[in-house]
């Protein structure tokens, strides 16, 4: 259903240095207001306007400079990179006739990914997630896409982490449709870019979930306890940003939109069934994460089991030594072992053959076996 609001003042509220940035509303904020953090970076704008014919790609200085593109016949895309200006943010609502509630949308971040429907634009948040290179773990940020008749604005929180690179390079290669496609094709082809960029991090946290299992193991410590919920912590954040994708994704296909054509429509059912899929992998991996849980509770209680049973068998070994030691520690007068010549050596002797008859009796009953396998950190 189109969503007809009224419109109302834009509320801009840069957070100061001593106050948390949180990104939430305050209670009694008015509809629109925007709250910009202290350390985002200044926003960054591309253009790359294409036909079947011809390419235009480069950085705009100001908002100002995309108007004459927002009528033309050919797809323009303009990619803002960066929230870190709040002037840049109120002239580019103006040239692209933003509603409050859309800037809103776009600039406190994160939002729920979702679809909402406006008068002559459509805009979608999504989450796009990035691979760290050299540690665990992976980037996320906020994709604005705001998709009008010949034109998709997208809105990124920074410029530094991008999964959008091969589409960049389509259009400027012409490969594919996407050059001789509307802009409600380039939104589906970004769209599908991002639910593919959660593949080769889903990658990387199976090859985790793998080393885990050996450590699990062979050695588990107090480390691989911090490891595991580490990892179950970052597949809830994948999980929390893969769910609302697929929801948002589902109503894009089963809502009749105008700036959406029945071609693409049907293009967006293979991105509806890559979300699937990662939703699926996402779920899977947090089975074996809690799975791995349970892994190491229990070999943590069999390495306790294993110390126990090896100090029982110490301890067996020397109770009737000790026995033996005190009975004859007792130094009463009338004790007729005392005056042996041969006494001190004797006892030696039989408290040896008691230690090593008991020894021989718990080897022969395998008690010996895995107590003398047992690994100390």
């Amino acid at each position: 259903m189109m969503r007809k609001l009224r419109r109302l003042p834009l509320k801009l509220v840069k957070p100061k240095d001593d106050e948390e940035e949180d990104f939430f509303h305050r209670p009694g904020d008015m509809p629109g207001t925007i709250i910009i953090d202290a350390d985002a970076p200044p926003p960054i704008i591309f253009l790359i306007d294409y036909n079947k014919t011809n390419v235009v790609r480069k950085q705009l200085n100001t908002p100002e400079e995309c108007a004459p593109y927002l009528d033309k016949e050919s797809v323009s895309w303009v990619d803002v990179q960066g929230l870190g200006s709040m002037d840049i943010l109120q002239r580019l609502g103006k040239v692209f006739d933003l509603h409050p509630l859309v800037l809103e949308d776009v600039v406190n971040v994160p939002e729920r990914p979702k679809i909402e429907d406006y008068d002559n634009q459509l805009v979608i948040i999504s989450r796009m997630v990035v691979p760290k290179e050299r540690v665990c773990g992976f980037y996320s940020e906020q994709v604005s896409l705001v998709l009008g008749k010949h034109y998709l604005l997208t809105v990124q929180e920074e410029p530094e982490h991008d999964c959008l690179e091969g589409v960049r390079s389509r259009i400027q290669k012409g490969k594919g449709i996407i050059r001789s496609s509307g802009a409600d094709y380039l939104a589906y082809t970004l769209l599908d870019a991002i639910i593919d960029g959660f593949f080769p991090v889903l990658e990387l946290y199976g090859d985790r979930i793998e080393e885990l299992e050996e450590e699990v193991i062979i050695n588990p410590t107090r480390k691989t306890l911090q490891k595991i919920y580490q990892l179950r912590r970052e597949l809830l954040q994948l999980r929390r940003a893969i769910w609302p994708q697929r929801d948002a994704i589902n109503s894009l296909i089963r809502e009749g939109n105008d700036l959406i054509s029945d071609e693409v429509r049907i293009y967006l059912r293979d991105c509806y069934d890559h979300a699937v899929q990662v939703m699926d992998m996402v779920e899977t991996y947090r089975e074996l994460a809690s799975g791995l849980m349970d892994v190491y509770l229990s070999a943590v209680g069999n390495r306790m089991n294993e110390v126990m049973k090896l100090l029982t068998v110490v301890s067996a070994i020397f109770i009737p030594l000790t026995f033996i030691a005190g009975l004859y520690g007792m130094n009463f007068e009338y004790m007729p072992e005392l005056k042996l010549h041969w006494g001190y050596p004797v006892c030696l002797a039989v408290m040896a053959a008691i230690a090593f008859g008991l020894i021989f009796f718990f080897w022969r009953k395998g008690w010996l076996e895995n107590a003398s396998t047992i690994k100390h950190d």
